[in-house]
């Protein structure tokens, strides 16, 4: 580029589309180091020697189905079937698909785990409760190879439909909606 095409900028334009340059490369890169389990419950902390490796937003539903109540002859209750739901970055593109069962995370490379549950804890009425999974080893290589455990936190929504659940509705689906923040660890 010809250098006197920019002396004829006014230094303010200049100066506001140099911020605005380097903001869009800050945005690009990932903001990992910001999260804190600070403000988490214990049971669902993820043990020291493993580092955040990606963060998502899940938007989605989970399906209901009312069902027999275990143990309680006569008596019905909504259960779990499960979810399906888009694994955004914080700039809201898809980077990835949350369904089941089993519960799957897959990135959009095609690399995939499943995990086993060690904790849940409250987060608040009329929200699914904070979990933590350790992940199995992934199939597939790619942005899922390596992940340890999985944080589901920043909840909205998702718990077992108001509706009536009787033995006259038994079989009936219903789905609802549904966000989580996905936090996926990597030992360090």
């Amino acid at each position: 580029m010809n250098a006197s095409r920019w002396s004829s900028f006014p230094a303010s334009a200049l100066g506001a589309c140099a911020v605005t340059l380097l903001a869009a490369c800050g945005s690009m890169s990932p903001q990992m180091s910001s999260y804190s389990q600070d403000a988490l419950p214990a049971a669902i902390k993820v043990p020291a020697g493993n580092k955040v490796a990606l963060e998502t937003v899940g938007v989605g539903e989970i399906t209901y189905e009312c069902r027999d109540k275990a143990n309680a002859p006569g008596q019905a209750e909504w259960v779990f079937v499960g979810p399906k739901a888009a694994l955004n970055d914080r700039g809201g593109k898809q980077v990835g698909t949350y369904y089941g069962p089993p519960a799957t995370w897959e990135a959009a490379d095609g690399s995939k785990i499943t995990a086993t549950q060690l904790a849940v804890a409250p987060s608040g009425a009329g929200n699914l409760p904070y979990q933590l999974v350790k992940a199995n080893p992934a199939m597939g290589s790619g942005a899922m190879s390596g992940v340890t455990y999985i944080q589901r936190v920043a909840l909205k929504g998702g718990v077992a439909p108001a509706s009536e659940c009787s033995a006259a509705t038994k079989g009936k689906r219903e789905i609802v909606n549904y966000q989580a923040d996905y936090i996926f660890w990597k030992a360090a």
